[in-house]
């Protein structure tokens, strides 16, 4: 159990791209006056693009999928402290809100508030000069964007809290991909027109979010997201560690994410069915007299947005067969490992497992 729990450590470490920093990196050197002073200049007022990068601790990033997940299928919500470093917004830690949210949305009440207050008072007299620097919270099952409730939010928070970074993790992908689904993002000032957007990886939002998504895309921008960890943060992660171990031992992806793969096929079978209605709904367009290329390149551009929107239904399918499979490769393993057939004499039969790795 210590052995594979080790490896599935090293393995988390290596998907998450997790970076070991020396404990006398600068990340960890805490300077007041020079932080007083970096907000009194407050860069970041003059340039809507200043901070480029979210650098976030293991440690803190655990404990947000942590809390991520024991939500499912509610949204939670959460608070980050840690500093600025140059162009980056460093999160050295993070502590979950009392906040009971929905499958689609989440705030923090009164309630919510006070105990924010007094964790950050208690933090600072534990010794924890961290400031609170970001929030977070998360989106079961849609992705790492946000929504239009979620812009305003942290609008509000750059506008009076200023600096401030919103990230938004999704557990349930991040439950069946095995590596964190994050995103870490900041809002541009009101009135402000941002450059053309250079065109991101694609990712799978549901039908039902589409709009939303697309009508606020424009008023924020990401971040890079870096991983780091320091040779003194170990140990304390193996602990936290252990205890998200033994979660995901002890759960099935295909048990624990059934309703999310059923809402994945669902709004695929929407998709199609939205792709076909528009295919056959389609009628060749006579060419005109007066402009018969206008009308040709019109027809080519109809074309080319269907047959997008197909390619990109085709790319959801595959990610849904390859979650389907890597979900059952996960649960044969833990049969061959865990459990001990009659006459087996307590010696493991590999043979299952070779033929799981041989699917597809």
């Amino acid at each position: 159990m210590a052995s594979s729990s080790s490896t599935a450590l090293k393995t988390f470490n290596i998907e998450n791209d997790i970076v070991e920093l020396s404990p006398q990196d600068d990340i960890y050197k805490t300077d007041m006056d020079a932080d007083r002073k970096l907000n009194r200049e407050s860069p970041w007022s003059q340039d809507p693009h200043y901070f480029k990068s979210c650098k976030i601790s293991a440690v803190a990033l655990i404990k947000m999928v942590m809390h991520a997940r024991s939500g499912v299928p509610y949204e939670i919500m959460g608070m980050l402290q840690g500093k600025i470093v140059g162009t980056s917004l460093v999160i050295l830690d993070s502590f979950a809100l009392p906040v009971q949210g929905t499958e689609t949305r989440v705030n923090a009440g009164a309630e919510a508030t006070e105990y924010m207050v007094a964790y950050y008072q208690g933090s600072q007299t534990a010794g924890r000069p961290e400031n609170l620097v970001g929030w977070y919270h998360s989106h079961p099952g849609y992705g790492c964007w946000l929504s239009g409730i979620d812009v305003s939010t942290q609008m509000n928070n750059q506008k009076h809290t200023d600096p401030f970074v919103a990230i938004v993790v999704d557990p349930n992908r991040t439950m069946t991909a095995g590596k964190v689904d994050i995103g870490a993002f900041r809002t541009y000032p009101e009135n402000y027109t941002p450059p053309s957007a250079a065109s991101s990886e694609y990712q799978s939002i549901p039908l039902s979010k589409i709009e939303d998504f697309g009508v606020h895309a424009n008023q924020y921008y990401p971040l890079e997201v870096e991983i780091f960890k320091s040779s003194l943060e170990t140990q304390l992660l193996d602990l936290l560690w252990n205890k998200y171990w033994v979660n995901t031992l002890s759960q099935s992806p295909l048990i624990s994410n059934r309703a999310y793969a059923v809402s994945q096929l669902a709004d695929l079978n929407q998709k199609l069915s939205k792709v076909q209605q528009s295919v056959t709904s389609t009628k060749a367009s006579l060419p005109s007299s007066k402009d018969p290329k206008d009308a040709k390149q019109k027809e080519k551009e109809e074309t080319k947005k269907k047959e997008n929107e197909l390619a990109k239904s085709v790319k959801d399918s595959t990610k849904i067969a390859a979650e389907a499979q890597h979900g059952l490769i996960a649960q044969v393993i833990k049969d061959v490992i865990f459990s001990i057939r009659p006459g087996s004499g307590g010696q493991v039969d590999t043979s299952q497992l070779t033929e799981s790795m041989n699917i597809g």
